[in-house]
């Protein structure tokens, strides 16, 4: 068999002004790593510490790394090197091995990942007083998502004004909120080398950015917890079933989490425990949960879609396409708890019409081949974790993706397997429902099984 070489890519994050060395791509902080020293001061709620803005760079060091290198047609790895500037090299150093530990699993790369001294220091932010809640408490990476609501409204009833929401963006928050809120959002943002646009779209880095940032957040406030706001499909869904050929998914995963804690431990002295309260249900489960705690209709301003605003604007209006597996679970689970929604939330309004295009709203103009391909991918990914309990494939793999379930989360192997084969039946279930629902002439029909 022909051995085919893995793709390298040589980056130095340099300070501004100061240049990389010979073949190396430049990275450079405040060009391609800039912050937005609003939010970055939402992270200002402890006597500053150099560290945390480290932490920031390092985390956009490895998204501009993820984002600038192509993976390969024949098969997926890249070896990436990048060397960072830091106040405090020999601290990061201890914590090197773990940070590459971390990295090589949730990307599914070889990380070279090494750190030396900053020619300047960075100014200390400008102070911020946030009035941080006392006792043991706990924060929840948010975005605008329906996990993230719902398991913030359950968690809540547990620890009050104890749990901090830490923001994945920045819908809904104004200048006036974040004066009185931490963490506010995402204090930094990556950009390519001018006159370039990314190669790679797969970024699994973003699973380090926001475990990074709920990391630092739990160093400042003082959480022992970082709660994992994500159902069983969405932690488990994409590690069980690869969607094509890639490699496992393991953004959302406990065993990825477990390493996180091992390199924040060593780099802040003490880390957090990432928990995952949903971990064994689905979607639908905790949205039938939540209505039963609270009732009402917040969790309709909730979004779920993956696809850019650009790809799913009706008449000018922004939707949710309706047909990503995001949107396609997220319908699903609402129709497992006999709840509904306006057809008008998403670009197609319609499964049950007989053809795709059928399906879509008057007036939107962006079908095409790519989009009904997007679309099938979406479908299949949650019919073969539907099937995944009595296909040849789950036969195979469901004990031995149990039995490092069971290692990770410190738990008997049988108790795993329990677990583990119980969440995809429910979802086979909810599935076959949501889609027996729209009738054997539905187009989404004749692409489940």
């Amino acid at each position: 068999m022909k051995a085919f070489a893995q793709p390298s890519l040589n980056v130095d994050v340099v300070e501004a002004g100061h240049f990389p060395r010979a073949g190396r791509l430049p990275c450079t902080i405040e060009t391609n790593i800039s912050f937005n020293t609003h939010d970055l001061e939402s992270y200002c709620v402890a006597d500053w510490d150099p560290v945390v803005f480290d932490a920031m760079v390092v985390a956009g060091a490895v998204e501009f790394c993820d984002r600038s290198k192509l993976r390969p047609s024949m098969g997926w790895s890249r070896v990436l090197s990048v060397s960072v500037p830091v106040h405090d090299p020999d601290r990061w150093g201890m914590a090197a091995d773990s940070l590459r530990s971390a990295l090589d699993l949730l990307t599914g790369d070889s990380w070279d990942i090494s750190f030396r001294k900053r020619t300047e220091v960075v100014p200390r932010p400008r102070e911020q007083r946030f009035n941080l809640p006392a006792g043991e408490g706990a924060v929840l990476p948010f975005s605008d998502g329906m996990d993230s609501f719902l398991v913030a409204s359950l968690m809540s009833l547990e620890l009050g004004d104890r749990l901090m929401r830490v923001r994945l963006g920045s819908k809904g928050w104004t200048s006036r909120r974040l004066e009185r809120d931490p963490f506010a959002s995402v204090p930094y943002s990556v950009r390519p080398n001018e006159g370039v646009r990314w190669p790679e779209s797969s970024a699994r880095s973003r699973g380090f950015k926001f475990a990074m940032l709920s990391g630092i957040a739990a160093h400042l406030s003082g959480a022992t917890r970082v709660v994992m706001p994500e159902s069983g499909q969405g932690a488990l869904g994409t590690w069980l079933v690869p969607v094509g050929h890639a490699y496992e998914d393991y953004r959302n995963h406990p065993t990825f989490t477990r390493r996180m804690e091992v390199f924040l431990g060593q780099l802040f002295g003490r880390h957090p425990r990432f928990v995952f309260p949903r971990l064994w249900s689905t979607k639908g489960e905790t949205l039938a949960e939540y209505l039963a705690r609270f009732g009402g209709d917040e969790w309709h301003e909730t979004w779920s879609c993956w696809r850019r605003s650009s790809w799913t604007a009706v008449q000018h209006r922004k939707r949710q396409c309706g047909i990503c597996a995001a949107c396609l679970l997220r319908r699903m689970s609402v129709h497992a708890t006999g709840e509904e929604e306006d057809s008008r939330v998403y670009v197609w309004e319609r499964l049950n019409s007989t053809t795709f295009s059928a399906g879509a709203a008057r007036g939107f103009e962006k079908i095409n081949r790519s989009y009904k391909e997007y679309a099938i991918a979406g479908a299949l990914h949650l019919d073969h974790l539907a099937s995944l309990p009595e296909s040849q494939f789950g036969v195979r793999q469901l004990p031995r993706r149990a039995q490092e379930l069971a290692r990770t989360l410190g738990v008997l192997p049988q108790d795993a397997r329990r677990s583990l084969d119980r969440m995809p039946l429910r979802h086979a279930k909810e599935w076959s429902d949501f889609v027996g629902g729209l009738g054997p002439r539905a187009f989404l029909s004749a692409w489940a099984a």
